[in-house]
């Protein structure tokens, strides 16, 4: 089974006293991954190749309508399960933050976040409702039954582009 990638843009956040340098990073699917033993088994994974600790959110419409899970806490150089089973749908949608480095994987498609663990139902009047709303980037799984999303960091080795 095939599986390609997505581009995505990680940056710093601006913080009051200091200025961090935007920069790019490269969101790669694919089912041979160096560190990856074997070929994922019908799972949505996520693989952080970076070295520092990355938290991870996910988006996605079921048949309940649109909801957003959140944390999973994925370490250097490793990856984690984040949704188990042949995926239902043909696009999910994720954050991630760096959580040693400042920066973040973010995208145009905004959704519901907290700062602990959630389950959020529904993408509409997130701060209304009392969360955050968030901005994801889009994955295009098409229509596989399993997919690996790689996040990487050109800035340190990377080649900032995505590939199969």
């Amino acid at each position: 089974m095939t599986e390609k990638g997505a581009m995505a843009t990680k940056t710093h956040r601006r913080y009051p006293f200091s200025l961090h340098p935007v920069f790019l990073a490269t969101v790669l699917g694919g089912a041979a991954l160096a560190m990856t033993p074997a070929p994922a088994d019908a799972d949505f994974r996520i693989c952080n190749t970076t070295p520092g600790r990355v938290g991870i959110a996910v988006g996605y419409k079921d048949d309940g309508g649109w909801a957003t899970e959140g944390w999973w806490n994925v370490g250097p150089n490793s990856c984690e399960t984040i949704l188990r089973g042949e995926l239902a749908a043909r696009y999910y949608y994720i954050y991630a933050i760096d959580y040693d480095h400042g920066g973040e994987w973010a995208g145009e498609a905004f959704m519901c976040t907290q700062d602990q663990m959630f389950t959020i139902r529904g993408i509409d009047e997130c701060v209304d409702r009392g969360y955050q709303r968030t901005g994801f980037f889009e994955i295009d799984t098409h229509e596989q039954t399993s997919w690996t999303v790689q996040l990487q960091d050109p800035a340190l080795g990377g080649d900032g582009t995505g590939g199969e």
